[in-house]
């Protein structure tokens, strides 16, 4: 596990998102890129059951409860703005469990499913983000595994990216912020893609030009 940067590829003008996927993944092909197999990062909404709500104006919380198909064995929840807690896969088991205070928001799953590739020390996956049977946008995690201080290879991990993202380059993840020089874990993967799933959900509320 590396440090990781986990970002939103807007779709090309005029293509579709499954376009601009192929456009992506032909550009790092050219660079010499190697497929390495698939990738799937899925996340569910659970709300603060009304029961467990004492004023009747207090705002309910959030909970997303996260897999990512390089730790099997693992289920992520998270709060926004809050801790990630890391437990064993039968964790979606023990939810059910707990349904009198946390409710699962149906039809708000959302997942990232794609293609992985290696470049030298670099692993790449180009993901297509969907909501149900519809394809909503396109993420892009790099990860430069040597490394586990997002602080010493920052500079390399961008200047790799722009070599395929070009102006779509992202800036410094917020979760890189509260790192400083600590040692990145697999949680902080989780919350940048949190974040990005949620910056998708938001834009469903505007249609987007060239998402089918």
């Amino acid at each position: 596990m590396g440090v990781t940067c986990v970002s939103q590829m807007p779709v090309a003008e005029g293509k579709s998102v499954q376009q601009t996927v192929e456009i992506l993944t032909r550009k790092l092909e050219l660079l010499g890129a190697e497929k390495q197999g698939t990738f799937c990062v899925d996340c569910e909404t659970y709300h603060t059951a009304a029961s467990t709500m004492g004023n009747q104006g207090q705002a309910g919380k959030l909970m997303y409860v996260m897999h990512n198909s390089e730790y099997p064995l693992s289920c992520f929840a998270l709060f926004e703005n809050g801790p990630c807690l890391i437990a064993d896969a039968n964790f979606d088991v023990l939810m059910v469990k707990l349904k009198g205070f946390f409710q699962n928001a149906k039809a708000n799953k959302i997942e990232s499913r794609g293609t992985r590739y290696q470049y030298c020390d670099f692993l790449v996956k180009v993901g297509t983000v969907t909501m149900g049977p519809s394809a909503r946008g396109i993420s892009v995690e790099v990860e430069y595994c040597p490394c586990v201080v997002a602080n010493d290879c920052w500079n390399l991990l961008m200047e790799f990216m722009q070599s395929f993202m070009g102006n779509h380059t992202p800036g410094n993840p917020s979760v890189f912020g509260n790192k400083h020089d600590s040692i990145y874990s697999p949680g902080d993967t989780m919350a940048q893609y949190m974040e990005l799933f949620n910056k998708i959900r938001k834009q469903q509320q505007v249609p987007v030009a060239g998402i089918r």
